[in-house]
């Protein structure tokens, strides 16, 4: 149902069938402001303009409402699905908001012969075998070392395993069983494989229990260097057993969700602690948008509902809140195929799960709001310097290449006490002269502002600029040319010493530069988001320069033609990998003659 150009609520209300669906508030601008579902749609609109004991944030927002859509539905499930994906891709102002747009990392075991242990992001492939997901990537690659030191599996590219004649390293540090030069039988390594996986699905005693044997018939055998190897991976597991928090011994796969509130902010935090095959992964916190005035329950029923959307479901989901599980446990079981209780009164074992949850909450939200308050002094001391009234928004840009080489502009953007990495921009610029800033910085500004002046961007208070008078007065005609000129902007000059802590801050209108103390609060947040700008600009030309470099260096070389290049970049798994080959190693290539790798060893050093 399309807004009207005379708001009547009673009119759009009567007419609502009373079947579930998902409706949208629209505002005058015709931005969609809250979305919500129903199990009955005219029921619960209504609700919204009947009703006179509405909570503060929702009387404001039915204030702003000039308009309601509605779309139909099956069920309320389905209702369900719809509203998050609607408030994910339209981030409305009145809606409680996660935004965590990182994927969890899986450890996984390839299809091969002689199977790869490694990292793994995105989307599953079914040949390989998954284990997951865990909280963050610290978790996987701490468990990839481990699996290496107990169980010695191999964890090098194709490339690098498909190419050895010798051992490398990670064999003479007993890292490794160097299946690549076949110093271990298949089934062998297949054992150790099975270990691995045992290990991972929480069965430490099976594992225990077949080294055990192992080191026993190796020293019968009197075999003792053997012996010796598997009586040290005994050894480490019973001391990673002994510290294991969580290991319950069965197979169990749940998320123990916790939420916390601090009332004078309003702030709420949820911790996830993930357990799989009984085992505790690791946990993380969240700390959504948009959620002062919503109560925990309401705040946890949110984070399930639009966290699952995009992530594997456990069997079982302990919370910490009684909640609404009538539309969302169907909903779960139906997107993960498979029965999904939720439990919000656990006991025994499980209630320490939770308890633990909490208390990592608890802690998540007061070092949060530590780092808010530390930032918001940053904030009142820039403010107070610049002479801005109302400071929120700063967006800083930089400029990075190689002399010329590959230029490339970053905006970063700072609101409300944190960098907003989901708004980062950069800017890949060809058409101009390499290595002139000026022009680049130019370039970079007209593209990130034209939108402003066209009605439809957001406007900061405060641009950083990294660098000197020059590139301040290049962005001034910018502005003023965007007619954006009442925006306040500083220029951010490291000095001939290019020191930390010897910034000074160039202006448009002045010739005066200003530099601050050591130890002045509102030079360490100009620190701290012209370091980011820089970060993510140099982040972003290297990325840039090393494409650009793998095709100039080869196709550079007489002989090598787009289809030798591409099989000397798989053979090696890039261009690192060429340039460590030996002559030997490049003639192995298809298509690769002698003479013709003498030439690219000799021009590549």
């Amino acid at each position: 149902m399309p807004a009207h150009s005379v708001f009547n609520a009673k009119i759009i209300y009567s007419n609502l069938p009373t079947q579930p669906g998902i409706y949208r508030m629209l505002n005058s601008a015709g931005q969609v402001i809250y979305v919500g579902k129903a199990l009955n749609l005219k029921k619960r609109v209504s609700s919204y303009f009947q009703k006179t004991n509405l909570a503060p944030r929702t009387r404001l927002m039915v204030s702003q409402i000039t308009g309601i859509e509605t779309t139909i539905t099956r069920s309320e499930s389905e209702a369900l699905l719809l509203e998050n994906n609607l408030i994910k891709s339209l981030t409305p102002r009145y809606n409680i908001l996660f935004r965590d747009d990182k994927s969890y990392p899986y450890l996984i075991f390839t299809n091969h012969n002689f199977p790869q242990l490694g990292f793994h992001r995105g989307s599953l492939n079914k040949r390989n075998i998954h284990f997951g997901p865990f909280p963050n990537a610290g978790v996987v690659r701490e468990s990839i070392q481990l699996l290496q030191k107990i169980f010695r599996i191999r964890t090098c590219d194709d490339s690098v395993f498909n190419n050895r004649t010798r051992p490398c390293l990670l064999y003479q540090i007993k890292h490794c069983s160097a299946p690549c030069v076949n110093l271990v039988t298949n089934s062998a390594y297949h054992e150790d494989i099975r270990n691995a996986r045992l290990f991972l699905k929480g069965s430490q005693t099976k594992v225990l229990e077949s080294l055990s044997q192992k080191m026993n018939d190796a020293a019968n055998n009197l075999d003792y260097e053997s012996a010796a190897i598997f009586r040290d991976q005994i050894q480490i597991l019973r001391k990673i057993r002994e510290k294991q928090f969580i290991d319950n011994g069965k197979s169990l796969d749940a998320d123990i969700i916790a939420c916390v509130t601090e009332k004078n902010s309003g702030r709420i935090c949820v911790n996830l602690v993930m357990v799989r095959g009984g085992r505790h992964l690791g946990d993380r916190n969240f700390f959504p948008k948009n959620a002062t005035g919503y109560n925990l329950s309401e705040a946890l029923e949110a984070f399930l509902s639009q966290h699952y959307l995009d992530n594997i479901i456990p069997h079982l989901i302990i919370v910490g809140e009684k909640i609404s599980k009538e539309a969302l446990q169907p909903s779960l079981s139906e997107q993960s195929g498979h029965k999904v209780i939720i439990r919000s009164k656990p006991k025994g074992e499980q209630k320490i799960w939770l308890d633990m949850a909490m208390k990592n909450a608890h802690q998540g939200l007061n070092q949060k709001l530590n780092t808010l308050m530390n930032q918001e002094e940053r904030l009142h001391m820039l403010q107070q310097i610049l002479g801005i009234t109302d400071l929120r928004r700063i967006e800083c840009f930089d400029i990075s290449h190689t002399y010329g080489e590959a230029t490339v502009a970053s905006c970063v953007v700072y609101d409300n006490f944190s960098m907003r990495n989901e708004e980062y921009r950069r800017y890949n610029i060809t058409s101009i002269t390499p290595g002139d800033d000026y022009a680049a910085m130019h370039y970079a500004l007209s593209k990130r502002y034209h939108k402003s002046f066209e009605g439809s961007g957001k406007i900061p208070d405060l641009i950083l600029i990294d660098g000197g008078k020059g590139q301040v007065k290049i962005a001034r005609e910018v502005l003023v040319k965007l007619k954006l000129g009442f925006v306040q902007l500083v220029g951010v000059s490291k000095g001939k010493e290019r020191k930390s802590g010897q910034e000074k801050l160039v202006f448009f209108n002045t010739k005066n530069s200003l530099q601050l103390s050591k130890d002045n609060l509102a030079l360490h947040l100009i620190q701290q988001i012209r370091d980011e700008a820089h970060r993510f600009a140099i982040q972003g030309h290297r990325a840039k320069r090393g494409k650009s470099r793998v095709k100039s260096y080869l196709t550079e070389i007489a002989g090598i033609g787009n289809k030798r290049r591409q099989n000397l970049l798989i053979q090696f798994g890039g261009l690192k990998g060429v340039l460590t080959a030996s002559i030997e190693e490049l003639q192995q290539v298809q298509g690769i003659s002698l003479t013709l790798a003498k030439k690219i060893y000799r021009e590549l050093h």
